[in-house]
């Protein structure tokens, strides 16, 4: 996967016959408290109020736009300088292999939104979908979502759905595509494609409601800067597929010959943490690489430790207090 990803070559112990995780301490003889020293080095960099700080945009929301229009310049320039080949061709006539399908509801309850958000979002993600489906990527090819789906506008017929934006959920045109992009990136893992650029929200916005994926894998799309983009290292071609039917958004990575592996995603080590009056979630995302052929698992691979603030009060969940060292 990414340049980030740590691999373990399975041994007699841990996931799928692997090396476990080593898993994070609480504070001994007190269930419901964790010290600060046993933080991981991504908790401490995200619950310590001297490293925490709130970026300038949500300290004067006033700047927001100016640095969203930074960003967008600095990336078109980054573009026109490119030398990546990006996947562009497209065919409908199905790749004779699948990889991997998989389908999420279009409709679910999320907090207190408001279900016209939902159906708006329905309509925006026929819109993106048309972009991609049928996409090849070819051997060396990279696939980018901004380029392909690019800058969802009112001109196009894009309507207001719920967006993550600057640590908050509200209406937006264009809101609700990061389905797509949670839904393509939960099949590539499940691929021998590199994921090269992927962004995660910073914040956890709504409790789990009927959550399929693991917490922790799905991203963020902001155009033209915050991207999905993975790249195909094989010498196989690869296809997507991607459909909105009437319940669910549906996605399918086709190929032109067998792959090597299979593999198992699956998240561990979850935990919520209380500092002060606000809350935090982390877990790991971890996948397995299984020999196809003789169904063995080869290597654990950790893909990513997530730590984002919560926006909601935990219930039905352990929460451990963080307190000093020594405490």
């Amino acid at each position: 996967m990414s340049d980030s990803t740590f691999t373990r070559t399975l041994g007699s112990s841990g996931p799928a016959g692997g090396v476990r995780a080593e898993s994070t301490g609480v504070t001994p003889g007190v269930p419901w408290q964790v010290a600060l020293d046993d933080l991981t080095d991504a908790e401490r960099a995200r619950v310590l109020p001297t490293v925490r700080r709130r970026r300038w945009t949500e300290r004067m929301p006033l700047l927001y736009p100016l640095a969203v229009r930074f960003h967008r310049v600095r990336k078109r320039l980054e573009w026109m300088t490119s030398s990546t080949p990006y996947a562009r061709s497209r065919e409908l006539d199905r790749l004779p292999v699948r990889v991997k399908r998989h389908k999420s509801f279009l409709l679910r309850q999320l907090g207190e939104t408001e279900m016209w958000m939902q159906h708006n979002k329905v309509t925006n993600l026929k819109l993106a979908c048309a972009q991609v489906d049928g996409l090849l990527i070819r051997p060396g090819e990279t696939f980018s979502f901004n380029k392909l789906v690019g800058n969802a506008t009112r001109r196009k017929g894009y309507r207001k759905g719920m967006r993550l934006s600057n640590g908050q959920a509200r209406p937006g045109i264009g809101g609700g595509i990061c389905q797509l992009a949670n839904l393509l990136h939960w099949m590539v893992l499940h691929s021998p494609m590199t994921v090269t650029q992927r962004s995660t929200h910073s914040f956890d916005p709504f409790p789990d409601n009927g959550r399929v994926l693991p917490w922790g894998v799905g991203c963020s799309i902001v155009y033209n800067y915050v991207d999905l983009q993975f790249r195909n290292d094989t010498d196989q071609t690869f296809q997507l597929r991607l459909d909105v039917g009437e319940r669910y958004l549906e996605g399918e990575i086709l190929s032109d010959t067998q792959t090597e592996s299979s593999y198992r995603v699956f998240s561990q080590d979850e935990r919520f943490l209380r500092v002060g009056a606000d809350y935090f979630r982390r877990n790991e995302i971890w996948r397995t690489v299984i020999d196809r052929r003789t169904g063995t698992p080869t290597r654990d691979e950790l893909i990513r430790e997530n730590v984002a603030l919560v926006k909601y009060v935990p219930t039905g969940v352990e929460v451990l207090d963080v307190v000093p060292s020594g405490a």
